[in-house]
């Protein structure tokens, strides 16, 4: 049976964890690449449908295309970060249903049904991005999700092959430099926003 985790780690993942604006000059290896991916992609979907569809931004060439899309204070961080990583999703996640979800016959669920697909497909990709999130900060990593990007334009630039992969959300990987980050916002209690019914 799982256990509370210990405080340390709450802190590491939620309490203490911040949206970086920027980082220290220490690269991220492709090993720790793998590490986020194979802690993420353990992370519920529906019907494990599994949508999302990543792209490493990792080389300059890369990134310098990834910036040049980019708008107000992003196009910076995308260059000075040692990893910005595209969270797509597959619009035809349902296609490979049959070996994600082998207990029913998932994919008849969705043929014919586009607008199904993209809500899925939004819904389930952003979780996904969410894992990332938790990964990255598990393993020792920072990062700075964001949108404030020319969707279209990135699809066009990294999706080209793919077309039926739409971005969701860009973010940044490293490890955070903290004089790059804000006062934290307000985070407001349990009975502002929350209802036991």
């Amino acid at each position: 049976m799982s256990q509370p985790l210990a405080d340390a780690a709450l802190d590491q993942l939620f309490r203490s964890a911040r949206t970086y604006n920027g980082y220290l000059d220490k690269p991220v290896t492709e090993a720790q690449l793998h590490a986020i991916w194979d802690l993420m992609k353990m992370g519920p979907t529906s019907a494990n449908q599994m949508p999302a569809r990543l792209v490493w931004c990792v080389t300059p060439e890369a990134k310098e295309k990834l910036a040049a899309l980019a708008g107000g204070t992003n196009p910076d961080k995308i260059r000075q970060a040692p990893v910005t990583v595209i969270i797509g999703m597959d619009l035809d996640f349902h296609e490979q249903l049959p070996w994600l979800f082998p207990h029913a016959d998932a994919k008849s669920w969705f043929d014919g049904n586009e607008p199904l697909r993209q809500i899925s497909a939004m819904r389930n990709s952003t979780l996904q991005g969410g894992y990332f999130i938790l990964a990255a900060r598990a393993l020792g990593l920072d990062t700075g999700p964001m949108s404030g990007f020319d969707n279209a334009a990135v699809d066009a630039a990294f999706f080209a092959d793919t077309p039926r992969v739409k971005s969701n959300f860009i973010s940044t990987l490293g490890y955070g430099d903290p004089a790059t980050i804000f006062e934290r916002s307000p985070r407001p209690d349990f009975g502002t926003f929350n209802t036991i019914a």
